[in-house]
């Protein structure tokens, strides 16, 4: 079995986001609040000098994003840029959500990561998540369980 972890040399900020159908019958404000998400992330992913590192997300009824960034003053500069897609598509948004009575929610949460500060396991599995962007690095032997890899940098 591969076992594998993500790097933990730098710091890094896991910003999740996503939303909530409330009125799964008003189509057109469902589609413009999920459609707006593949466009942004096709800006951020031709743009490297964004600071954002990659994503994986799932969807249904209430669906989450975990996104990766270099930093939080590079996710604020994203979400206010006039010039990026975010910004049109918050103002969008709120101004749609006023007028459909709140058919869908949106949320995020942001978390500042130090080096070090975290760990992961991978095991028999494709370049995921934080390994993905951050990088992987061996997981076995003196590192086979969390305490010993979250305790590796004190």
């Amino acid at each position: 079995m591969s076992r594998v972890s993500a790097r933990k040399d730098k710091d890094f900020v896991v910003f999740l986001i996503g939303m909530r159908v409330n009125k799964w019958w008003n189509i057109p404000d469902i589609l413009q609040a999920g459609m707006a998400m593949p466009r942004m992330l096709k800006e951020l992913h031709a743009n490297p000098q964004s600071g954002f590192l990659g994503a994986e997300g799932w969807g249904g009824r209430t669906s989450i994003m975990v996104q990766y960034w270099e930093s939080f003053e590079k996710l604020e500069a994203f979400a206010n840029d006039r010039q990026m897609t975010h910004y049109p598509a918050w103002v969008e948004f709120y101004k749609r959500a006023k007028k459909s009575n709140n058919a869908v929610g949106v949320w995020h949460e942001t978390y500042l990561i130090k080096k070090g500060q975290y760990e992961s396991i991978y095991a028999n599995m494709p370049s995921f998540g934080l390994g993905k962007v951050l990088g992987l690095e061996n997981s076995e032997g003196q590192y086979f369980n969390a305490r010993k890899r979250i305790n590796e940098h004190e």
